[in-house]
């Protein structure tokens, strides 16, 4: 690299699958504008590891143990507002994509992308531009918005695992009477015939 080129793009890849992580890795090792400087399997990790090596861009899966990639996402905009965050993904769904963009997420890919197209989108994002894939996006309009209210969607979540009402109550600071009422409530919305049902439909839907 002469001193008048740019230094080269600073890439962090999180992802808990290590074959797909480690094969990507490979891939983008290939543009010679790009540089992988650090790797995560979850989003603690992916933290960590933007915080150690600073990345310009992290590339984040959305589905990650300890915290998806949203959360991270949003962690980052504070904690390193000059590192842009790219949300891989294999589901379009209207939650996962709203809370993307209000975390100012500044790409949102399948994950059946190819390594040089998302080295492209990597470079864009970079350059500050945004990047929506436009069959995630419409598959998550075709969602529609949640219908759920933030508390039914709060209860409902406390249920997906199947806690009792008494706990559920607890975890939420609300009165077991109350807990029934949102979670009948959301269940009928859903068109659920149980609250373990709903819950299902409701992750599914990206609404919790």
């Amino acid at each position: 690299m002469t001193g008048n080129e740019p230094a080269p793009v600073r890439v962090l890849l999180a992802d808990d699958e290590h074959l797909i992580r480690g094969a990507l890795a490979a891939l983008l090792a290939l543009e010679d504008d790009l540089v992988v400087v650090a790797e995560a399997a979850s989003g603690p990790e992916a933290l960590a590891m933007a915080e150690a090596h600073r990345p310009d861009v992290a590339v984040l899966d959305l589905q990650m143990p300890g915290a998806d990639g949203v959360a991270v996402a949003t962690s980052l905009r504070g904690r390193l507002p000059g590192c842009r965050t790219m949300i891989v993904t294999s589901h379009g769904r209207a939650g996962h994509l709203k809370r993307a963009l209000e975390a100012d997420v500044r790409g949102f890919v399948p994950k059946t992308v190819s390594a040089q197209r998302l080295a492209e989108i990597i470079r864009s994002v970079h350059a500050g531009n945004r990047y929506i894939d436009p069959e995630l996006a419409a598959d998550a309009i075709s969602a529609g918005d949640s219908p759920l209210t933030a508390r039914e969607a709060e209860v409902l979540e406390y249920a997906e695992n199947g806690a009792p009402i008494a706990e559920i109550a607890a975890r939420a600071s609300l009165s077991p009477g109350t807990v029934r009422n949102y979670l009948s409530s959301a269940t009928a919305k859903l068109s659920a015939e149980n609250r373990h049902t709903a819950a299902r439909l409701a992750r599914a839907r990206g609404w919790l």
